[in-house]
């Protein structure tokens, strides 16, 4: 096992990996790349931490998160990924799926949410719809997020003590923890069915959050040929004479009142 960061290395590795990350942003938007990145994993796996810590620096026109809720019943009767495929980037674009059209790999079939002929013609279709994506130009690229079970019941104790982290706890989140076996079946069955030369599966070890954030962001770098651009001078242009312009006094304006810090 790799040793524990430092917060002075994990600090200077992120800002560095976050530049290049501005770098691969610019290059994809010139380029008329399309990327699309999934996130799977545990809950408590650390992949909302390194889904943030790769937006931080980008421009949200360009890179964009897509985090679907609960189906329709509409959404419910279409083919199945017809959903997600408006969600898919355009050229110039590139889209982070916090979870993805894998759920029915994994929720939908440990909690019963789909039949059995579903799943199996989900896990018949997924790669041929993934090679379809491929073909069209799309950047395809996969993360699961994996993280032990000591692991993960320390973050959801440590959740509960927190108010600012209790809405990460779902009704699911509280179900699923009496089936980590099933969960575990089911991801296994995911990787050999779905993980294919053309569009495999990467997998970070999720039980170190810091290392898993600069590994995925670091690996994700490594998977689109960008280059690096040069900062062009700008040259700011001289603020114009105002005249007699004055700013409306402040009394008449509603400004917030100043933080005050609580005892």
């Amino acid at each position: 096992m790799p040793s524990k960061l430092t917060k002075t290395t994990y600090e200077t590795s992120l800002r560095q990996l976050q530049r290049e990350l501005v770098y691969l942003q610019e290059w994809v938007k010139s380029q008329g790349l399309k990327v699309a990145v999934i996130f799977e994993g545990r809950d408590a796996s650390g992949k909302g931490g390194a889904i943030k810590r790769i937006t931080e620096p980008l421009n949200p026109r360009v890179c964009r998160i897509v985090a679907l809720g609960v189906p329709t019943e509409r959404e419910k009767s279409q083919w199945y990924f017809q959903r997600y495929v408006p969600h898919l980037p355009a050229a110039g674009e590139m889209v982070l799926f916090d979870r993805s059209w894998y759920n029915r790999a994994g929720v939908e079939r440990v909690m019963g949410f789909c039949t059995d002929e579903e799943y199996e013609e989900f896990l018949r279709s997924v790669p041929l719809f993934e090679e379809m994506l491929i073909r069209s130009g799309i950047v395809l690229i996969k993360y699961w997020f994996s993280v032990s079970d000591e692991v993960q019941e320390k973050r959801f104790k440590e959740r509960l003590k927190k108010p600012e982290k209790r809405w990460k706890f779902s009704p699911m989140d509280l179900q699923s923890r009496s089936k980590w076996l099933a969960y575990s079946k089911a991801k296994d069955i995911m990787f050999e069915r779905t993980s294919t030369a053309k569009s495999p599966w990467y997998v970070v070890n999720g039980d170190d959050k810091k290392m898993a954030r600069l590994s995925c962001i670091q690996h994700l770098l490594s998977k689109v040929d960008y280059q690096p651009f040069d900062l062009s001078a700008v040259d700011l242009p001289d603020i114009p004479d105002q005249g007699s312009y004055e700013r409306p006094p402040f009394e008449e304006q509603n400004f917030i009142p100043p933080f005050e810090p609580k005892d």
